[in-house]
């Protein structure tokens, strides 16, 4: 299952994603768009680790989450 990274911060979000490189034993990190991140999640196919910049906490939310908690991190598109 593919993890995406939405970091909230005081100018707004983002979503990131994480390659690894395994020829360059590198981990590579890219923002991707928020449409991206929708169609994988509604399909079940990724879950996003919510992190806030200002208080460093972080949320797992999956497909499986509650309805009220994809709502309050995601949005009302996520569902």
């Amino acid at each position: 299952m593919n993890r995406y990274t939405k970091v909230i911060g005081l100018r707004g979000h983002y979503f990131l994603k994480e390659f690894d490189k395994s020829k360059k034993n590198k981990l590579q990190i890219r923002k991707v768009a928020d449409f991206t991140v929708k169609k994988f999640f509604l399909e079940g196919k990724c879950e996003v680790l919510v992190y806030f910049e200002e208080t460093e906490k972080e949320v797992l939310v999956t497909p499986d989450s509650s309805p009220e908690l994809i709502k309050q991190y995601l949005g009302e598109d996520f569902l």
